[in-house]
């Protein structure tokens, strides 16, 4: 397996590999031009979301500013709104599906490291050989179809949003939300089941 491999599936990997640091270096340049362009300039916009991200579908609107890590592991699908200053941490795949709303300062982190604090050094490391020290994995998100993420939330590594749900403001999404329901609060959580005709 080489890094992008076990990236991908979810294992340890060296974030600081070549292919990593290609991903990176591309994404920030294509986000230092995207994020400088003014409101209007939808096309040339356009355009640079197609080289930025993985796939993208028809009326996608992104609002500046927009920070990704690689950009080409997310997935949007159409009729996408994502607001103002979010952040999609991309080292695995993001999936945002059709007719999504995704309110301003929202937190897409599918990078993560272990939490036992001798898991989450390198194998070997010591602190006087100054190299980086903490094991990374990450694991992908999913957003599904009609879904509403509101203003400030946060979603956390290997979560599936399902269909229809709406997250209120400023949650912290740490386990899958099933489809068509209200989630909310630190952790969120099911407050109250919505859209009964609802068909994804």
């Amino acid at each position: 397996m080489n890094e992008l491999e076990k990236c991908l599936a979810g294992k340890y990997y060296d974030c600081h590999d070549e292919i990593f640091l290609q991903y990176k270096n591309n994404a920030r340049n294509l986000l230092a031009q995207y994020n400088a362009l003014p409101y209007d300039q939808t096309e040339e916009k356009r355009v640079i979301l197609q080289k930025l991200c993985g796939s993208i579908g028809d009326n996608v609107s992104i609002a500046s500013p927009f920070i990704c890590d690689y950009g080409c592991n997310i997935h949007i699908g159409s009729n996408v709104s994502v607001n103002m200053n979010c952040t999609f941490v991309d080292c695995n795949k993001i999936i945002i599906g059709n007719n999504v709303l995704i309110a301003s300062n929202v937190q897409l982190y599918t990078a993560t490291h272990p939490v036992d604090i001798k898991d989450r050094f390198m194998p070997g490391w010591y602190p006087e050989s100054k190299k980086y020290f903490c094991q990374t994995y990450a694991l992908p998100i999913t957003i599904g179809n009609g879904c509403w993420i509101g203003g400030g939330v946060i979603v956390l590594p290997g979560v599936t949003v399902g269909g229809g749900s709406v997250i209120g403001a400023g949650s912290v999404v740490t386990k899958n939300i099933p489809a068509n329901c209200v989630a909310v609060g630190n952790p969120a959580r099911v407050i109250r089941r919505i859209n009964k005709e609802f068909v994804q």
